[in-house]
């Protein structure tokens, strides 16, 4: 079979495309005070984050948040130890299976930076293995990896909108070997540190 410059070329290979979730605090009816929704395209839910209350009086986290799937499994637990400060561990964090630690290295009033350690290289002198930029009012920030750009969020700009809603945004995940729910839990301490 011979191919004319004209034919489309045949790729056996999928082409790897950025991921878009959208990210909402209200999902119809069903949501509760502090839950936040990442969602996909077709508007089902991808992921759902259930914000609660520490009531152990032995445990140093005052505010944990859990990730979990669209069927309601636990896939990572966040723990707010201190301002600035945020430990993340394996499902619901009952087995305390750490996974990665974040600290907040900028705070000001128009930019944020969190760096990111992993587990097998949190180490006391090593770099962070990812950083996250950006600035949480504006629901504006980028995640890198080295100098490649892991995922972004950005507000759902409109034609002729004069004022954008902050109430929904837009994280596109882009190709790679980084983990979406990873990404989706950086995202939410990025937000709510």
């Amino acid at each position: 079979m011979e191919f004319s410059e004209s034919d489309p070329i045949p790729i056996s290979m999928p082409i790897p495309i950025p991921i878009d979730l959208f990210v909402s605090k209200k999902h119809d009816k069903t949501h509760k005070n502090g839950d936040s929704y990442f969602l996909n395209s077709d508007d089902k839910i991808v992921y759902k984050v259930n914000r609660r209350s520490s009531t152990d009086s032995s445990s140093s986290s005052s505010t944990q948040r859990v990730l979990r799937d669209a069927e309601g499994t636990p896939l990572i637990s966040i723990h707010s130890h201190h301002k600035g400060c945020w430990q993340c561990y394996k499902g619901d964090g009952e087995s305390k299976d750490f996974l990665f630690r974040v600290l907040r290295t900028k705070n000001t009033l128009t930019r944020t930076e969190l760096e990111v350690f992993l587990v097998a290289e949190d180490l006391p002198d090593s770099p962070p293995d990812l950083k996250v930029k950006g600035f949480p009012f504006q629901k504006s920030c980028t995640i890198y990896k080295g100098n490649d750009i892991v995922a972004q969020t950005s507000l759902m700009y409109k034609l002729n909108q004069i004022f954008v809603k902050r109430g929904k945004f837009r994280l596109t995940i882009f190709p790679g070997s980084v983990d979406h729910a990873f990404v989706v839990a950086l995202i939410v301490i990025f937000l709510h540190g």
